[in-house]
């Protein structure tokens, strides 16, 4: 099964042919996201020129996939993680250390609960985002990229 990153979600729905040959390849009924990358996707048609045209291609998106909601288990998954990250990216030094934050280790909070998604559920993440290739250096994580200009 396949846990789709906010990049692909929006390469789907614009038509990117490489993106959506890789998804019949591996079969529509295999491909799934979550609430967090439907929030992110929101956000995209919200803020848009065309944001009743886009929210309106985006319901209809939305209508044919799965979406994994956040739960006690995702949570605590989310909170390992996160804490297995600043552990190993955070400078050692205590007073470095104290002033430095998931954010400026160059990691987003929304990527850290899909993460926490494809994890709990043990499923691949297809994500063009390099957070991940970094993530997977402190938790192994099988990622993939469909976009053939934006490889990881």
């Amino acid at each position: 099964m396949y846990l789709l990153d906010t990049n692909h979600c929006s390469r789907i729905i614009i038509g990117d042919p490489d993106v959506i040959d890789r998804a019949a390849q591996v079969g529509e009924q295999k491909l799934l996201t979550c609430a967090i990358v439907q929030g992110e996707l929101v956000y995209m048609m919200e803020k848009s020129q065309r944001r009743e045209a886009n929210l309106a291609v985006l319901a209809d998106f939305l209508q044919d996939i799965p979406i994994y909601r956040i739960d006690e288990e995702t949570a605590k998954i989310y909170g390992q993680l996160k804490t297995n990250l600043f552990n190993y990216f955070a400078p050692k030094e205590f007073s470095k250390r104290r002033k430095a934050t998931i954010t400026s280790l160059g990691f987003g909070d929304n990527d850290l609960w899909i993460t926490a998604v494809a994890l709990q559920h043990n499923l691949i993440l297809v994500s063009s985002d390099r957070d991940f290739q970094r993530m997977h250096e402190v938790q192994p994580l099988p990622i993939e990229s469909w976009m053939s200009s934006n490889l990881i």
